[in-house]
This record gives C-alpha cells, structure tokens and sequence, in this order.
C-alpha cells in the first residue's frame, strides 16, 4: 500500500460547543493519509494516475469553511466520508485537532482511520 498524505492543513471555522466559540472562527488542523497506488503515476508522470492531493485539500477547505460543527468527532467523520466517496480512498487515517483548545496543552483532537484491509486489496486489484 502507497500513501498519500496532506500534512498540517489548516482551516478556519466554527467549532465548538460554548457559546463563545460559535461566535468567533477557529483554526482545525488536519493530518490526513490516503491510501493510493502511486505505481502508474511514477511511470506516466501524469497527474491524472494519481490521488491528486490539491483537489482533496481545497475541497476540505471549501467544506470545513462552511461548516459549523459542535465535535471534533462530527467533523471528522464527515471529513472521512468525503474523502472514501468522492475521491475513491479505500482507507484513511485522520488527525484532527484544535490547537489551543486546552490550556496547557498545544492541541487536542481526534485520531480516525476508516476502511479495511479487505477494501485494501480490491482497490489494488484494479
């Protein structure tokens, strides 16, 4: 299995549960690692063989940006499905957090992975 990942991508949005936190846009950070078979991409050096990182990025943007969820986890799950369904991922691993969410601690969040070993090696069948 190739990954492809998406390191410290940063979004403004609203999050939260207190009422402050509804008013006032926060920064998400995603750390996000795609399941991808890079080998006919590093053959025809053509963008169009592979997962293209951009597209999923700007896409996270344009959907976090809108969104307005009270959990991370919400989020998260959300961020998952989007990325399995329109860009054809059979397995992911998601970071998400809120930096400065907790006094003291630099961030806090949640850690997903979505698929399975079986989706795995039919997305390698192809």
């Amino acid at each position: 299995m190739d990954i492809v990942y998406i390191r410290e991508l940063e979004i403004e949005t609203t999050i939260g549960i207190y009422d402050w936190e509804r008013e006032v846009k926060q920064v998400v950070s995603l750390d996000l690692e795609m399941a991808a078979d890079v080998r006919v991409a590093a053959i025809t050096d053509d963008i169009k063989d592979t997962l293209d990182y951009k597209s999923v990025a700007k896409r996270l943007i344009e959907f976090i940006g809108q969104s307005e969820f009270e959990l991370v986890e919400a989020m998260a799950e959300q961020v998952a499905h989007i990325v399995r369904e329109e860009f054809k991922v059979p397995w992911l691993r998601l970071r998400l957090s809120k930096p400065g969410a907790v006094r003291g601690a630099r961030d806090v969040g949640v850690i997903i992975e979505r698929g399975c070993a079986n989706e795995l090696a039919k997305a390698e069948e192809r």
